[in-house]
């Protein structure tokens, strides 16, 4: 374990003391009529997975900031058992990043297949609706420093996207506008 002289255990807590788990049974009125479940019942539960796992870290109350990047690599279809497995990855000061990896198993013939992988940031919040220090992260594997250190880079990358999305906001020359519009599958009306 690595830490510095200075800083107080008790002040960090281990990435298997808040790691959550949700199991739920895909029922009729979670899908489409293709009989595939809908990506916001997913959406629901991985918030709420998220949320456990975070509040369980920060020993208080959080609230999603943001969700890095969710693809459904495969559909969910009715009557599988949906896991949802949520993990600590990050901490800042009043932030962390919950990982969380999505499996759904057809109980009939035991297929599994992993659907989903996310990442909620979320904010603790202390009893004043106010940005609440969390507890530093006790890494106990090598698994866990490549999370911490992939989700510090991914911040990084977000922080660089974010600057480049500044760039490309509309140039207030309508003209030039039009002219951009040159070749692609658009009809300005008006």
């Amino acid at each position: 374990m690595v830490m510095t002289a200075l800083t107080d255990q008790a002040d960090y807590k281990t990435v298997s003391f808040s790691q959550t788990t949700i199991t739920e049974l895909m029922i009729p009125s979670y899908s489409n009529f293709g009989g595939k479940i809908h990506g916001g019942i997913l959406l629901s539960l991985m918030d709420k997975v998220a949320y456990v796992c975070a509040a369980k870290h920060a020993g208080n109350y959080c609230v999603t900031a943001s969700i890095d990047t969710v693809d459904f690599l495969q559909p969910v279809e009715v009557g599988d058992l949906v896991s949802l497995m949520a993990s600590v990855n990050y901490v800042g000061k009043t932030s962390l990043v919950v990982g969380i990896r999505v499996i759904s198993e057809n109980i009939k013939n035991s297929s599994v297949k992993h659907t989903n992988t996310s990442y909620f940031t979320m904010v603790a919040k202390d009893e004043h609706n106010k940005p609440a220090q969390v507890p530093g992260l006790v890494l106990e594997h090598r698994e866990h420093v490549r999370r911490f250190i992939e989700a510090r880079r991914r911040k990084e990358i977000k922080q660089s996207y974010m600057k480049e999305v500044e760039q490309i906001k509309m140039p207030d020359n309508y003209e030039h506008c039009i002219e951009m519009l040159h070749g692609e599958r658009c009809i300005v009306a008006g």
